[in-house]
């Protein structure tokens, strides 16, 4: 099955990147949206359908904090899975994102491996057949 995933980041080179870590990894990807902040991931969900929601925590307009409380408000949103790719690691600013309902986080530099587990683990196996083959490298 074909995952639907929505990149947040306001860096387009990251979203970019994001986009081609997910591909090296192996996780099967049926459609790729990207927003530039949460204002424009929530205009994306008024038309589109996501499986899981891939967003950083520091953007301009609205930040990822906004955007977790603003899907959590919304019947058909609440429930999309969410999972920070961040630079930051710090308790103090995680754990209120995790009480909040954010599934995961991964840090930036990560590792095409590091994504393909997190999203498994969240929306299950969705692993195309040659993925074992990729190479091992950071991002």
């Amino acid at each position: 099955m074909a995952y639907n995933v929505l990149i947040v980041d306001d860096s387009a080179t990251m979203r970019a990147l994001i986009r081609k870590v997910l591909v090296i990894s192996g996780f099967d990807i049926g459609e790729y949206f990207e927003g530039a902040n949460g204002q424009e991931a929530l205009g994306i969900l008024e038309h589109e359908w996501v499986d899981v929601i891939l967003s950083d925590i520091h953007m301009p307009g609205m930040d990822g904090e906004a955007l977790v409380q603003n899907l959590k408000k919304h019947e058909m949103w609440r429930n999309i899975p969410v999972v920070l790719i961040t630079t930051e690691s710090r308790p103090e600013v995680i754990n209120p994102f995790l009480n909040l309902g954010v599934q995961d986080y991964i840090q930036k530099p990560f590792r095409p491996e590091t994504i393909r587990k997190k999203l498994t683990g969240i929306l299950g196996e969705a692993i195309t057949p040659d993925a074992s083959e990729t190479e091992s490298c950071d991002f």
